[in-house]
Parts: C-alpha cells; structure tokens; sequence
C-alpha cells in the first residue's frame, strides 16, 4: 500500500498514469514500444499477466537494465525476451534494480494500517545505492519523499529480497531526504 499511495501522489501531481506502457519508461528501447500485454505499476514494477487459465509463466521481454523477480527474488538481465515462472500467487512482478520499496504490515482496512511503522526494502543486486519514494495519508499532496539508500553492514538483515552477492537482504536502512538532510526519525530505520 505504501508505495501505491506514493506512486499515487507523484503521478497526480506529475500527469502521469500509475499504469504505464513499457516505452513510457524505456523510451529509447524500440522493443518497449510493441509490448502490449506488459506494464509498469509506478516507475519500479513491471507486471506481467498470466492471461490463460492454469498457465504458471510466461514469456516476458525485460527492457534494458537488471530485474529482480518480486516473488522469488531471482535476477534477470534486461533487454531481452526470458521464460518467467510466476511464484506462489499467480503473476508476475518485477523489480527495477535498485529500487526502495515501501511496505506495511496488513491491515483488515487501510483505517487500520500503521503508517508509523514502515518498512523499506531495498532491491539491489550489487549493493549499490537504491532509491524510493514514500508519501504519508495526511500530508501536503506533493511532499513525496525521496530516499537513496545503501545497504548497511551494521544492521541485521530483517528479511531476504532479491540478490546481493547471491542473497539480497532487506537490511534495515538509514535513508536520506531528498535534500541531503538526514532522513525523518519515521523512516531512519538504523540507529
């Protein structure tokens, strides 16, 4: 939920859709511009759709870049067509590299969600700087955060994403404002 809403926002304030075409974010990949039963959910996650009943993957053309399977955490090179098996729930999600993405605990309604209690999860296959944004219910509509984040050592892993040296953590992160301040005590989730 956290990262629909802040998708949300920024593409109420920016003028664009939450679900994109492949070309939208790739517009200099000719192969993006003749995908059309793929998409982007925000500017991280690309979705691809298993459309015929009982099927478990499918065909799905990654744009240029490297990708991190959501669900299974493996890692595909972009720029090509690749043979995806989905996970556990029927779809396929992929993850741009070096993303944050914002998670919550479930809620039985998004009244009952703790946005105090968010957790970053960083998608970085080579432990590079990842980035994200978060939005807060309740703020000004445009205060949209920004974090770049780095993988931690100090910190003790709190659950595994992706690929890092062959097993990405989700370390916990000390974030950075999009203005080189240090990030709100909300989301500094290293000590």
């Amino acid at each position: 939920m956290p990262y629909i809403y802040a998708q949300a926002v920024r593409s109420s304030a920016e003028g664009h859709p939450m679900m994109r075409p492949l070309f939208f974010e790739f517009p200099d990949d000719p192969t993006s511009w003749l995908i059309d039963d793929q998409y982007f959910f925000g500017e991280a996650l690309l979705v691809a759709p298993l459309f015929e009943t009982g099927s478990t993957g499918r065909r799905v053309y990654l744009p240029p870049g490297t990708w991190i399977d959501y669900q299974t955490g493996r890692v595909y090179e972009g720029g090509r067509w690749h043979e995806i098996e989905a996970g556990p729930v029927p779809i396929i999600v992929l993850v741009r590299d070096h993303t944050v993405l914002p998670h919550i605990a479930l809620a039985q309604s998004t009244m009952e969600m703790n946005w105090s209690r968010l957790e970053l999860q960083v998608f970085s296959t080579d432990g590079a700087p990842a980035r994200g944004w978060v939005a807060l219910p309740g703020e000004a509509p445009m205060n949209c955060r920004f974090f770049r984040a780095r993988m931690d050592p100090s910190c003790r892993k709190i659950r595994s994403r992706g690929a890092c040296s062959g097993i990405c953590n989700s370390a916990r992160l000390a974030g950075e404002h999009e203005k080189g301040r240090p990030a709100p005590p909300l989301f500094r989730l290293c000590p």
